[in-house]
């Protein structure tokens, strides 16, 4: 059976992919059942991506978890989510070393529950040896925030005269950054066909190529991301430049 991987250039691969994973709760509305639901059902999507990342030669995949917005959801919702955290944590460990993935986090991770700060600290000592993909993931996380964050950082070391105002260039604020030795993703992958960043890797982004499918995120597989690859490959990257003469 032919399949997209065939068509993708192995010399023209994106170095970091990120992906908001979206549409978890539509899809468990249209069967009937509650959003956990959906979330759980989630887990094969996020095994595929990794393992089809890892498999290609991407280096660096992030993954949104878990905004701190969706804290407003409903305490059921969340607890649910929390718990699911842990157990897929423990569960896909094995796949993880399989593939030789490190596991890193961004976000604001003290806020998280303690059952799961001392999962996923467990889970990131375990593959931090591990030499090929590393797979990033975005929990309590917020654009604004990181960036306010990094910001008081910086000021701080303004105030302790450690750094000149006339001294600070983009290097310094990605310094700060949850994201700081990344490199920013060449490609972003939103499911559920909704089309905004929400709050996402803001300043990462800056020149990301976006690429929306309206895959729910539950139904996504390796044949959707090595179509978002193929997308990502035909297009020209000009970072605000003209690469070609204009006649």
């Amino acid at each position: 059976m032919s399949t997209l991987k065939e068509n993708i250039d192995f010399n023209n691969l994106p170095q970091h992919v990120a992906v908001i994973m979206d549409g978890n709760g539509r899809w468990a509305k249209q069967k009937g059942a509650a959003r956990i639901f959906g979330h759980r059902n989630a887990v094969q999507a996020v095994r595929e991506t990794t393992e089809a990342c890892a498999e290609l030669g991407v280096k660096f995949l992030t993954l949104y978890a878990f905004s701190t917005e969706n804290w407003g959801r409903p305490k059921e919702e969340v607890d649910g989510l929390m718990e699911l955290l842990v157990n897929t944590l423990q569960k896909e460990m094995k796949t993880l070393l399989e593939n030789k993935v490190s596991l890193k986090a961004i976000g604001d991770i003290n806020s998280l529950p303690k059952a799961c700060q001392q999962n996923l600290a467990q889970a990131i000592n375990t593959t931090k040896n591990n030499t090929g993909l590393v797979l990033q993931l975005a929990l309590s996380y917020s654009g604004r925030s990181e960036l306010t964050q990094a910001t008081k950082r910086i000021a701080e070391q303004v105030q302790n005269g450690q750094l000149k105002p006339e001294d600070i260039t983009e290097s310094t604020v990605e310094k700060y950054l949850d994201t700081h030795g990344v490199p920013d993703p060449e490609l972003l992958i939103r499911t559920s066909g909704e089309v905004r960043i929400s709050n996402f890797l803001l300043w990462q982004i800056a020149y990301t190529e976006l690429y929306i499918t309206p895959r729910l995120w539950p139904d996504f597989r390796k044949e959707d991301l090595y179509e978002a690859i193929c997308a990502y490959q035909k297009r020209e990257r000009r970072f605000g430049k003209v690469l070609t003469p204009i006649a």
